[in-house]
């Protein structure tokens, strides 16, 4: 039995190694964040948050499997938790038992694993009644496959026939063993038989004419003799029992899957009642094959900001249909680096197959996910910021594909405005030449104003919003760069300078353009 509860034909791979920038995109989009909410608390379901989330589904119909699968659980949330408690009822119960895979002898091994499969049988019988109760409310394909198969393997012939071979495996009347001699009269090809049936009624079984057969009788003190009848035994039951173990391995493989596979939808349930109280608008995404140019999204919010939060954040429009760039320019703590972490989280919980943080949302699918963001000086001062930011790119457009998308934020500032934005200006073409789509945050106006009076690729160009006052709405509106991000307001609302105050006047804007 399989559960395919996130792939429709295969298993998903729990031991697989973390991708090269698996730990880079969880730091710069706050993903650790959405994975606790996930978690609620449970270290399991963290884990299991961890492991396939940042994934990253490239097939689309992959994604809409699951997407269809999330739907029935949020349709049907009590019927799925329902099944997951099932399977951690069966985790539990093999963890009481003792492991037959700690021990070397035959009878010890069989003994082990009969009672590991007794005390699941428990288990099944209550996974069949709850399929047979709920599974007809499930519309997905994934989960009334899985109900389907639940039917046809627990069968009601099944509880009745594995029953009957446990209870025979007691072998209360003894072991039947057939033999033949081999070289030397050494015995060989010991096979294990079917107990004779008995005759139902008493007295016929008193005098039913016996079949001839020899006896050996074992002393009692014949130690030499006991240890040799226990190894006729154990060659005799040895098949049996690596069966029966191996029947008990797959049933409890069935349910830590089972059990895995659900728990990525309930941390899916945790996140989404999370944000619905909060006030967040989630949508079920409209995926787009990775060829086509589909990015439009309204209401669209950082997912790691609401969570901090007690409200819902600000949300951004855009339709960037058609478009191979989108640049973001504007006022300093105007809310650029919060909307492009919201893009990238979007695009992570998209391709997860999990429902987005926005009123509606449509993109393509990419074929990599990659950021770009300035980090801290380096503390071992083993190179300048500039050399590491160019050490990051290098390592990216190694791993670069075609209909890739890559977050870059504030990238080169750690270099003056004229290298900055002629490093900015080639790595981008080159970058779009080889259809990657990029989303671009860059106080660098050389850079912006370039791609947008020059630019022969299809682009957006966003600006943060700033009123006449200098209030932030944390709002971007499609606007041409400008040359400066108004770093005044910052310096009045920080220092407090007062108008008049010639002498305490404050830097350019111009001066004060890198101010975050």
């Amino acid at each position: 039995m399989k559960a395919h509860l996130l792939y429709d034909a295969r298993d998903f791979d729990w031991s697989r190694d973390a991708r090269w920038n698996e730990q880079t995109l969880n730091q710069d989009l706050e993903l650790d964040i959405v994975y606790r909410a996930m978690a609620a608390g449970d270290n399991f379901l963290y884990d299991i948050a961890r492991k396939v989330v940042p994934e990253s589904l490239t097939e689309l119909d992959t994604i809409l499997y699951r997407q269809a699968v999330l739907q029935d659980c949020i349709d049907h949330e009590s019927a799925v938790r329902q099944l997951y408690v099932i399977a951690v009822q069966a985790v539990e119960a093999e963890r009481k038992s003792f492991y037959w895979g700690l021990t070397a002898s035959a009878s010890s091994v069989l003994h082990s694993a009969r009672d590991l499969v007794q005390a699941f049988i428990p288990v099944l019988r209550k996974l069949r009644d709850t399929v047979d109760q709920q599974g007809s409310v499930f519309r997905s394909a994934g989960l009334q496959r899985f109900c389907a198969m639940i039917r046809e393997a627990l069968s009601d012939d099944y509880f009745a026939a594995i029953t009957v071979c446990l209870k025979e495996l007691k072998f209360r009347h003894g072991v039947l063993i057939s033999a033949q001699l081999g070289r030397g009269n050494k015995g060989t090809r010991y096979v294990l038989r079917k107990p004779h049936e008995r005759e139902p009624n008493l007295l016929r079984r008193l005098f039913a004419k016996r079949s001839p057969s020899r006896t050996f009788r074992i002393a009692d003190r014949d130690e030499s003799g006991a240890r040799a009848l226990s190894e006729l035994e154990a060659r005799g039951i040895d098949h049996v029992a690596n069966a029966l173990a191996q029947s008990g391995d797959h049933i409890k493989s069935f349910f830590s899957m089972l059990r895995a596979e659900l728990g990525f939808y309930l941390g899916c349930l945790n996140l989404r009642a999370d944000l619905i109280a909060r006030g967040v608008p989630l949508c079920m995404p409209v995926c787009r094959l990775s060829a086509e140019r589909q990015h439009r999204f309204e209401a669209l919010h950082d997912v790691s900001l609401a969570l901090r939060m007690n409200r819902a954040p600000v949300g951004n429009d855009a339709d960037a249909n058609g478009k191979d760039l989108i640049v973001v320019t504007g006022a300093n703590q105007g809310g650029k680096s919060t909307f492009l972490r919201s893009i990238g989280m979007a695009q992570v919980m998209m391709q997860a197959g999990m429902p987005v943080g926005a009123a509606s949302f449509d993109a393509n699918i990419a074929s990599g996910i990659f950021t770009h963001y300035k980090r801290e000086e380096d503390p071992s001062m083993r190179g300048g910021k500039f050399d590491e930011e160019l050490r990051r790119m290098s390592e990216i457009v190694d791993h670069l594909q075609e209909n890739a998308l890559l977050l870059s934020n504030e990238s080169f500032a750690s270099t003056n405005e004229r290298e900055g934005s002629a490093i900015g200006r080639q790595i981008v073409d080159a970058l779009l030449e080889k259809r990657v789509k990029i989303c671009l945050v860059t106080h660098l106006f050389t850079l912006a104003s370039g791609l947008h009076e020059n630019g022969t690729f299809p682009s957006l160009f966003l600006r943060a919003q700033r009123l006449e006052g200098g209030e932030r709405t944390f709002r971007l509106i499609e606007a041409r760069p400008l040359q400066t991000s108004f770093g005044e307001d910052v310096y009045r609302r920080i220092f407090g300078a007062h108008e008049g105050d010639a002498d305490e006047a404050p830097p350019s804007a111009e001066a004060l353009s890198g101010v975050k």
